[in-house]
C-alpha cells in the first residue's frame, strides 16, 4: 500500500497500534479531521499520517490532548510559545524529580544498610514529610 492512498480509520489505526476508537476519540477533540467517502466513511491521507504521528510525539514528551489541539489549531506551534515555556518547565521539574528518584534506588542498591538504618535515605524519608499544620 502506498502512503499516499486513502486509508481507512482500521487501517491507520493498525498501522499505528492504535485501537480506531482513539482516532474516533481525537476526531471529536478536534485534533483529526478527516474527510469522507461517498458514503460518508472516514479517509485518512498523508497529512492525517503525519498529525498523527505529532500527536504520539507530543503525549509521549507529556503534552495533554487539550494542549496538542491548542498547538495544531495554527501553522506554527511558536505562535503558543507560551505554553511550549510552560511545558518545558515541568518537564524540568519531572526531570529533577526522576533523577533524585534515580539517585535514590542506585543509593539502595549499592548500601549495606536497610532504610531504616542508612542516613541518606532517613534524610530523603524526612525531607518527605510535610510540616504539622499542612492541609
Amino acid at each position: 500500500m502506498k502512503s499516499t492512498a486513502a486509508l481507512t480509520i482500521g487501517e491507520l489505526a493498525e498501522r499505528f497500534g492504535l485501537p480506531a476508537h482513539v482516532l474516533r476519540y481525537w476526531e471529536s477533540m478536534g485534533l483529526l479531521e478527516p474527510a469522507r467517502d461517498g458514503s460518508g466513511r472516514r479517509t485518512y491521507d498523508a497529512s492525517d499520517l503525519a498529525r498523527v504521528a505529532l500527536i504520539l510525539m507530543g503525549k509521549e514528551a507529556g503534552l495533554t490532548l487539550r494542549e496538542m489541539r491548542t498547538l495544531m489549531s495554527t501553522p506554527n506551534p511558536m505562535d503558543h510559545r507560551d505554553l511550549l515555556i510552560r511545558h518545558v518547565a515541568e518537564l524540568e521539574r519531572r526531570i529533577a524529580q526522576s533523577r533524585a528518584a534515580k539517585d535514590l534506588i542506585e543509593h539502595a542498591l549499592s548500601c549495606p544498610l536497610s532504610f531504616a538504618e542508612c542516613p541518606h535515605a532517613q534524610a530523603r524519608i524526612a525531607a518527605r514529610i510535610p510540616p504539622a499544620g499542612r492541609v
